[in-house]
């Protein structure tokens, strides 16, 4: 089974991406909460400079302190990588492909055939890539799957190329 996904057709940078390096990545979602919580929709870079002014505001008024439990973070953190469902938003390898302003389509390319999506509905798309802590290796790299979990129990499988057309 190859792993690397090609995103090609009508985009500015033909790109290739590599599911099986997501589970280091920090915009990966917990799959097992993601559709059991509400999503609230906000800006990144907003919520960084808040957080970064109040902690800059913090350290000048108390010092700089570092939290006891260092330690136990970390190896909560890696025991969830190692059983964890985790998903990565479609939407800014879409960004990084550049689509040409006359893009109109995402053809997931599949080992069953072909799925279509206007490409204003590729933000919503979500490729899954572990399954409790497992590497999507038998019907894999990544199912897509829906914001709104609607496919959840029949994600689209086996994808091995991207198409914008």
């Amino acid at each position: 089974m190859e792993t690397i996904i090609p995103i090609t057709g009508n985009v500015k940078y033909s790109i290739t991406i590599d599911p099986t390096v997501w589970i280091f990545d920090d915009r990966r979602i917990d799959l097992d909460t993601y559709f059991v919580t509400e999503q609230v929709e906000f800006d990144e870079m907003e919520d960084y400079k808040e957080r970064m002014g109040k902690h800059w505001s913090r350290e000048i008024m108390e010092g700089a302190t570092y939290p006891p439990t260092l330690q136990t973070e970390k190896k909560y953190e890696k025991q969830k990588m190692l059983t964890g469902t985790f998903g990565m938003i479609i939407e800014p390898f879409l960004k990084n492909a550049e689509p040409a302003a006359d893009a109109e389509n995402i053809i997931l390319v599949t080992s069953e055939g072909e799925f279509e999506f206007p490409i204003s509905d590729a933000k919503e798309l979500i490729f899954q890539f572990s399954l409790k802590g497992k590497p999507l290796k038998e019907d894999g790299p990544v199912y897509v799957l829906k914001k709104d979990g609607s496919n959840l129990d029949s994600p689209i499988k086996g994808v091995t190329s991207i198409r914008i057309s």
